[in-house]
Formats: structure tokens, sequence, C-alpha cells
């Protein structure tokens, strides 16, 4: 036997040499409530929608599906985006992997699931700088234009900043610093500068430390639809014609200070990647050199 250690439990699986393990669970619903526990709401909503997406193709329970079952449902999703195929497809794999290192399942049949190729669209989602000075100076709601420079100079996710509160936002000399709570039920602060600060901190008012830092016009916090619209808003108005989303500020934060030389280590601090190789993506976005600079042509 082997320990292994899985969304923070430690648990057993066989290897090479010996039998099976005692089951975790005792259903396929067991098995998809261990996955799915400890995750964020977001993510527990999009997994457990691609494992009822499964489970109402193949009809049959977990331990009985095998290879050509999971091929045959990954062909039924060729209409999709493929990324959007790759994000089922990767969710079914954690699925099966999880089932499988739990001792629910004997074997790993979801291991051997292709994913399907994506291109690459990170340098389409990068605004030039021009461009986001532009949406922040043409904003005129002064609630509206520090979300945008938030989400910018933050580099924050939607939910990160929805879920901002003035407990989580405080004054450091003459600017300030906030602390998020992200993505893997992690927490980062994140520096701001002075201006950044001011903009924000002069939004609070008489509002309680457990109030939300942007609140909808009913007082409570703005949700994701709310913040994408008025992103879509100011881009429009800033003469851009592209589709952007929020998501679109955190990857300009990360390109643009990689550009300035800001070191990759403190941009995936920042940012709050789990690995640097993430933040790397944006060196090869928007590299600032090539060999075909060399060539005679």
């Amino acid at each position: 036997m082997i320990r292994e250690d899985y969304k923070g439990q430690e648990v057993t699986r066989r290897d090479n040499t010996t039998g099976a393990i005692p089951r975790q669970a005792d259903s396929d619903n067991q098995i998809i409530g261990l996955w799915l526990h400890g995750r964020s709401s977001n993510t527990m909503e999009a997994y457990r929608s691609d494992a009822e997406r499964l489970r109402a193709f193949i009809g049959k329970p977990l331990h009985s599906v095998t290879l050509r079952d999971l091929q045959e449902f990954a062909d039924t999703l060729s209409s999709l985006a493929p990324a959007t195929q790759c994000r089922i497809l990767s969710s079914v794999k954690s699925l099966f992997t999880c089932a499988y290192r739990l001792g629910y399942l004997q074997f790993n049949v979801g291991g051997q699931l292709r994913l399907p190729g994506i291109k690459s669209k990170l340098a389409e989602r990068i605004l030039p700088e021009t461009d986001v000075q532009r949406m922040l100076a043409l904003e005129p709601k002064p609630r509206n234009r520090a979300l945008l420079r938030l989400l910018y100079a933050g580099g924050l996710r939607v939910s990160e900043i929805c879920g901002l509160t003035w407990q989580d936002a405080a004054s450091r000399d003459n600017a300030g610093q906030i602390t998020v709570y992200g993505k893997g039920d992690k927490t980062r602060a994140v520096l701001l500068s002075a201006d950044t600060w001011k903009e924000i901190a002069v939004l609070r008012g008489d509002a309680a430390p457990d109030e939300p830092v942007f609140r909808s016009q009913k007082g409570g916090p703005l949700d994701r639809s709310q913040v994408i619209r008025i992103v879509r808003a100011a881009a429009k108005r800033a003469g851009i014609d592209t589709n952007v989303s929020p998501h679109w500020l955190r990857h300009a934060h990360a390109s643009h200070a990689l550009d300035r030389g800001c070191p990759i280590h403190l941009v995936q601090a920042t940012l709050g990647h789990a690995s640097v190789a993430t933040t790397g993506r944006y060196l090869h976005a928007r590299p600032s050199d090539s060999s075909a600079r060399y060539l005679p042509v």
C-alpha cells in the first residue's frame, strides 16, 4: 500500500503488488460528493453539471463505464467550443481519478481519455495599455471607475471583486492593501498604489466592515453579470469592438507588469497563480524577442 493526499484527505491506494483497498464510498452519488467536497461554489456547480451530463449520457453506474463509453461521450461534445469540450472532459477525468484513488473503481478508465487540442487565444485577450487607460478615463461613474481600476491594478477575478468587503481593505501609509479570498480557497494580500487606494476608499462613506466594497443599487454586492455589463459598457465607450470580459483586465495586469520588468514570481503572487508556469503563459503570449527578428528578411 502507498499513502496519498487527495484534497487534504490522506487515502490509500493499491500499488503494483497489492490488491484492492477498502472502498471509501458505496454509490456514485457518494463518490461524487467526496469528489466535490471542499471546492469553491463556482467549481462545484460546474463539476456537478459535467458529472450529471456524463451520467445522463451513459445511463449506467460509474464502475461499469468503459473507455469506449467515455470516447462516445466525448464525441457528443463536438458541437461545443474546444475550450468547453476540454473543460468538461477534464472534469470527467478528475472524477474517475478520484474514484480510483479512493478505491471506488478498480481501474481508472478516464486516464486514457485524450483531451482535444486547444489553440491559445491569450494574446487576443490582452488589452493594450492605451485601451485600459481609455476605459478608465471615460468611465463617468466613480463606483464603476474604481471597480475597473481594481480589476486591472489588483488583477482580481470577478468572484474576488464581488466578494470584497470593507474589512478586507486596510490603509498602509498613504496607500492601502486588500485581502482577497480567491480560487482554490486561498487568501492573498494585494498592495495597491496610492491613487488606486484613494479612488476605492472614497466609496466607503459610513459603510460597516462587513458591507461590500462595490454595492449594487439595492445595497447588496454586485454580482458577476453586473460586473460583466460594467466592463463591456466601458470597453464600448472606449471604442473597443471586441467582446471584452472582466478577466481581460487581469490578463492585462499580468502582461503589462511583465513588460515593465516586474519579476515573474511577484506577478504570480499578486494574481494568486498556483504555479509560476501559469504566469509564464503571458511571456509566451507576448514575447519580448524572437529569433525571427534575427533573419535577413
